[in-house]
C-alpha cells in the first residue's frame, strides 16, 4: 500500500478521507497540526511517505511552512487541499514545490485520481543517475543543487524541476502541453502557456549567459521548447 501523510484538522473530512483512502489501497497517517506533521516527518526519512496531502489553514500556522521544510530535503509529491482559492495562494503553493492544488469543496473520486496521477509521475521521473551535466551546468539530484561554472545557482522548485526535465531530455522538442502535464496537474485556468513562458524566462535569467539570446533553452516557435547541447 502507498503511504499518505494527510495534514488536515477537520475531523469530519478526515474520517471521510480515511475511508476513501483505505478503499483505494492508500495507507494514511493523520497529522492535525504543523507540529504533528513535522513530528511524523522527523520519525524517519521523508521517503517513508509516498505523498503528502496538505491543508493550508492549520491551528498552529500555515501549511506552506510544511511544504517549505519538506522541499529542503525531499521531492515527495505534495498536493495542497484547501478552502483557499486565491490565485496568490495557488501560485505560491506551486512555486514552492507543490505538485497539485485542489480547492474545497471537491469530489473524492477526483482527489483519488489526482493522487494516483501524482504517484505515477513521481515514479516515472525518479532519476536513474545522480548527476546531470550539460553546457557548463551541473545538477546534483541527490542534493538538489545546481552549479554553473563552479558557483551555486538558487532556483525555485518550479525552476529546478523545469531544468531537470530539459536536461534529462536533451535535443528533444517538448511541447508546452507535455511540460505542463509533467510539472503540474491543475485545472486552474491560469496555469497556461503564458504562465509557463514566465517560468521559462525566469529560468533563462539564471542559467543563460545572455537570456535574451538563449543558447541552451531555446524556443521552437509554435511548438514548444528544446534543450540544446552546445
Amino acid at each position: 500500500m502507498r503511504k499518505i501523510l494527510l495534514v488536515e484538522d477537520d475531523l469530519s473530512l478526515i474520517e471521510g478521507l480515511k475511508f476513501s483512502f483505505s478503499r483505494n489501497d492508500l495507507n494514511v497517517t493523520i497529522a492535525r497540526t504543523i507540529k504533528e506533521a513535522k513530528e511524523c516527518l522527523n520519525q524517519g526519512p521523508n521517503g517513508m511517505y509516498d505523498l503528502i496531502v496538505l491543508d493550508l489553514m492549520l491551528p498552529d500556522g500555515n501549511g506552506f511552512n510544511v511544504c517549505k521544510a519538506v522541499r529542503q530535503t525531499s521531492d515527495i509529491p505534495i498536493i495542497f487541499l484547501t478552502a483557499s482559492d486565491k490565485e496568490v495562494d495557488i501560485v505560491m503553493g506551486l512555486d514552492m514545490g507543490g505538485d497539485d492544488y485542489i480547492t474545497k469543496p471537491f469530489r473524492l473520486n477526483e482527489l483519488i485520481s489526482r493522487i494516483n496521477a501524482a504517484l505515477r509521475r513521481s515514479n516515472s521521473t525518479r532519476p536513474r543517475e545522480s548527476i546531470l551535466n550539460s553546457n557548463g551546468i551541473t545538477v546534483r539530484l541527490l542534493e538538489g543543487r545546481v552549479i554553473k561554472n563552479g558557483k551555486d545557482i538558487e532556483l525555485t522548485s518550479v525552476e529546478y524541476r523545469l531544468l531537470c526535465l530539459f536536461m534529462q531530455n536533451p535535443r528533444i522538442l517538448l511541447s508546452k502541453e507535455r511540460i505542463m502535464q509533467r510539472l503540474w496537474h491543475c485545472r486552474e485556468s491560469f496555469i497556461d502557456d503564458n504562465t509557463l513562458a514566465v517560468y521559462i524566462s525566469r529560468l533563462r535569467e539564471k542559467i543563460e549567459d545572455d537570456p535574451k539570446r538563449p543558447l541552451s533553452l531555446v524556443t521552437i516557435r509554435g511548438m514548444g521548447y528544446r534543450w540544446n547541447i552546445i
